[in-house]
């Protein structure tokens, strides 16, 4: 279990350095989802109500689309060094490996959205009252994209075309996450309980950390036969 353990973040930390020392490969989702944020309030124009009414879900639809712009870098260069065949010599479950990569994904993108959403919600006139709201969903949801996105890059990996395919394979999963995520700030905007919203984003959770290591490493085995 140690041993495991260890090599679960050895996996995670080998990510981490690896990404970081590619810095456009960290800050390009972040900027994009800065710019779409930010360039709304551009396009529908200025008025306080407006802007408040509509920040849940283009702050949601901004995150998600940042997210989905990283998925392809998942697997792709491990892929292409051959880092990848190396984790299905371990003696290790790769599904676990898999959830090493997955958490190391989230730490450079979905934590970063998450940790700027603030600062982009006060552009678009969010009430005070929804920030804790917006952040405990971001935390929540960022996470189950990251996963049912790991699925999907999985499933693509080699293509030509794979970031389109990857589009729409996770797009129709990511669906209820968005629903429930911008409905949650949504109704925190206008003073209702959000604590359905936040057990629904729990259990999308538990369900995705359940199954899509195991569905991804399956998917990863079958890409590199």
């Amino acid at each position: 279990m140690i041993e495991l353990l260890v090599a679960t973040l050895c996996v995670v930390r080998r990510d981490l350095l690896v990404s970081l020392r590619r810095a456009q490969d960290v800050l390009t989702p972040v900027i994009f989802f800065a710019i779409v944020v930010s360039l709304f309030p551009l396009g529908v124009g200025p008025e306080p109500g407006v802007l408040a009414t509509l920040a849940p879900g283009v702050l949601w639809v901004a995150a998600l689309l940042a997210t989905m712009l990283s998925l392809p870098r998942m697997f792709a260069n491990d892929y292409a060094d051959g880092t990848l065949e190396q984790l299905l010599l371990t003696p290790h479950p790769l599904a676990v490996l898999v959830l090493g990569k997955v958490l190391a994904h989230w730490l450079l993108t979905g934590l970063p959205l998450v940790l700027l959403s603030p600062l982009l919600a006060l552009q678009l006139q969010l009430p005070a009252e929804a920030f804790t709201a917006l952040i405990l969903s971001l935390l929540l949801g960022t996470p189950i994209l990251s996963l049912l996105g790991a699925t999907g890059a999985a499933l693509t990996l080699g293509l030509r075309g794979g970031g389109v395919l990857i589009s729409l394979l996770v797009l129709p999963l990511y669906t209820p996450i968005l629903i429930f995520g911008a409905g949650s700030v949504a109704a925190a905007t206008t003073g209702l309980d959000t604590e359905a919203y936040f057990s629904l984003l729990g259990a999308f959770l538990i369900l995705a950390l359940s199954f899509t290591p195991w569905a991804t490493a399956a998917a990863l085995r079958v890409s590199l036969e």
